[in-house]
């Protein structure tokens, strides 16, 4: 039922940073945003044509993104920088556009929110204005105006896509091409050898620490170090310690009682087997694996895990099939039918909708009602305390920074006593160190770099409230000794040296294996274990080792034979052919029209993706794109 694919995160973010992904079904998870031209210069990291890109616009797509999944922060730079890239295409595609004439009417805009929003509509007239954004605002988490620009930024695409795209056909040579690349298929013997996994056995010794030291001292250098005194106004403490009287409490209840109104509601889970753009033949037999599939749930087989396997719909399917609570209008009239008539914890039949077939299973039902007091009154309460806090906290950093302002040489000591701050004191730290004490503020840290030995900093707001730091003592950069930086220099010689060993190791087991030896005994005299690959195609991959293009080769090799060590970057592999497939000729029929399509599908991306590039350098050739990357602190090299 939902359009947006959350198989993996990296994957999902790199298709809906701009470039909205609608396909068919009844939610859809779009980013929103649209253009923004009216922002101040400053913000602006790239130009197209008059269209703007600003900092806040990158910002504000991570933060869209962290929301609803947990992002590493080593992967940041990475999101930001194709958040970026899309954003200035969709300004290219804009600019485009309007020179070439191509338009995007609103009509258009209508027919498509028709397929994906049936619900706004009463047969071919639309729902009132607060009825849709209602629904769009529950369905999208958008206002109307962006859920309405990203429709219109997705139709503009396809229709590049369709100019770029519709001369382009494959000959019989790609196709068959594409039928080697997808059927012939080797199994390997092979063992990886992987230099972290022996570094844990090199010990190196005081003489060759010594040496690798002497070799390039400037190497190790020891940066600037300072040692700061803070003093803090704890936001946690000040929550600990407000209080919310029940009149206050109950005044704001009935004040806001409307949004304690909960709606029919039903919480469904489901298993929807597609039928879009099926033939009737096609329609007919997924109908007879959707009765099968219920069949095995009438014998017992456990829903959720019938979801998994056969759903889908990739917004369920991971989750066994909860679409969590619905309300009416969210759905096609069938499938609200069966959620809000079909008894608790029982099976619908197969129920037919323009998405395919379901099977409905209603977990838990409710009618509609208003939330008790008692059962909202944390939730009240929680916001109030927080502002209330926050609130005095605001209050008493104002009266802190007018002390500092008297005198910004006044101790933290002094001032703790006066504003009942927490103190405390850092470690050494130099600006590459995470700042632990103060949850790696930035601010606090560039603070404590910038000011002068004694000086105190005006407050800075921190997730443990407002901070004020002094400087008590800086230890100049140096070139380190020895015995400062002897760690980095033996992690240095550990994975030089085991770069080395894993390198000969594999040179050694090539060698054994190319004279003879039997594969296997030869890796466990070098104290590793040969494994086995599963079948694949150059499509596929041994998984977390090669893909199917590192080991081309193999498919050019004959069964038994051992290639040369491959470098896999850090890591190196040997691997011998155990097994090899070649296609059989009579399959070459039966899969020539989606041999056809996929391949004119891969000619189609490379044509477009070939136009984007176009596009770009042309634009910046002209003057009308300009990219100001730098802005971007905190998110790496954009350039």
């Amino acid at each position: 039922m939902a359009a947006g694919d959350n198989k993996k995160l990296f994957v999902r973010i790199m298709l809906g940073a701009v470039v909205f992904v609608l396909g068919a079904g009844m939610l859809l998870y779009l980013v929103p945003q649209g253009p923004n031209t009216d922002v101040n210069a400053t913000d602006t990291v790239a130009r197209v044509g008059d269209q703007k890109v600003t900092l806040q616009e990158v910002q504000q797509r991570l933060a869209d993104i962290e929301r609803q999944n947990t992002v590493p922060k080593q992967l940041e730079t990475l999101y930001a920088q194709q958040i970026l890239k899309s954003l200035v295409f969709q300004r290219e595609l804009e600019y485009e556009a309007k020179r070439l004439g191509i338009h995007v009417t609103n009509e258009e805009v209508a027919d498509r929110i028709k397929q994906f929003l049936p619900a706004a509509f009463n047969g071919d007239s639309p729902i009132g204005m607060d009825q849709y954004t209602q629904l769009v605002q529950r369905q999208f988490q958008m206002t109307v105006p962006a859920f309405e620009e990203a429709v219109r930024q997705s139709i503009l695409q396809e229709k590049f896509q369709k100019l770029v795209t519709d001369g382009i056909s494959v000959s019989p040579a790609e196709i068959q091409e594409q039928f080697l690349y997808q059927n012939e298929k080797v199994k390997l013997d092979y063992v990886e050898f992987n230099p972290q996994d022996l570094e844990a056995k090199i010990t190196p010794t005081d003489e060759q620490i010594k040496a690798e030291y002497d070799k390039d001292k400037s190497k190790y250098q020891v940066p600037e170090k300072r040692v700061a005194q803070y003093g803090v106004i704890d936001i946690n403490k000040l929550r600990a310690s407000v209080q919310i009287p029940d009149d206050v409490l109950k005044a704001e209840y009935q004040k806001n009682i409307s949004q304690y109104e909960v709606p029919d509601r039903a919480h469904v889970e489901h298993i929807l087997l597609m039928t879009v753009g099926k033939t009737d033949a096609e329609v007919a037999e997924i109908q007879k694996k959707a009765q099968d599939i219920l069949d095995q749930l009438k014998k017992g087989a456990k829903f959720e895990d019938l979801a998994k396997k056969y759903s889908e719909d990739p917004g369920t399917k991971d989750k066994g099939g909860d679409l969590g609570w619905i309300v009416r209008g969210q759905t096609v009239p069938e499938f609200e039918k069966a959620a809000f008539s079909l008894p608790v914890g029982q099976l619908s039949g197969l129920i037919k909708t323009q998405y395919g077939f379901h099977i409905i299973k209603v977990l838990a039902r409710e009618t509609a009602h208003t939330k008790p007091f008692d059962e909202v009154e944390d939730s009240i309460k929680a916001p109030m305390v927080l502002a209330k806090a926050d609130q005095e906290a605001n209050d008493e950093a104002d009266k802190l920074a007018a002390a500092i302002r008297q005198s910004s040489r006044t101790a933290i000591d002094t001032l703790a006593k006066q504003f009942s701050l927490t103190v405390g004191e850092t470690r050494p730290i130099s600006v590459t160190d995470p700042l632990l004490e103060l949850g790696n503020s930035p601010e606090v840290k560039d603070a404590i770099f910038r000011l002068s030995q004694g000086n105190t900093s005006l407050p800075i707001q921190t997730d443990r409230g407002y901070v004020v730091v002094s400087v008590k003592s800086i230890v100049p950069a140096h070139q380190g000794t020895l015995d400062e930086v002897r760690d980095r220099v033996i992690s240095d010689l550990k994975q030089q040296l085991s770069t080395q060993e894993a390198k000969s190791k594999a040179e050694e087991l090539a060698k054994r294996a190319k004279a003879g030896e039997n594969f296997a005994a030869a890796a466990k005299a070098l104290g590793l274990d040969a494994k086995t690959s599963d079948l694949f195609s150059r499509a596929g991959s041994i998984s977390g080792v090669a893909s199917g293009k590192q080991l081309a080769d193999a498919f050019h090799m004959s069964q038994g034979e051992v290639a040369q060590p491959l470098n896999l970057g850090a890591n190196w592999l040997v691997y011998r052919v155990a097994d090899k497939v070649e296609p059989n000729p009579e399959d070459f029929e039966k899969q020539k029209a989606s041999l056809m399509d996929q391949a004119l599908q891969e000619k189609r991306s490379l044509a477009f993706q070939a136009f984007q590039t176009s596009l770009e350098n042309r634009l910046k050739q002209e003057g009308k794109l300009q990219l100001m990357p730098d802005k971007l602190k905190g998110f790496g090299d954009l350039s």
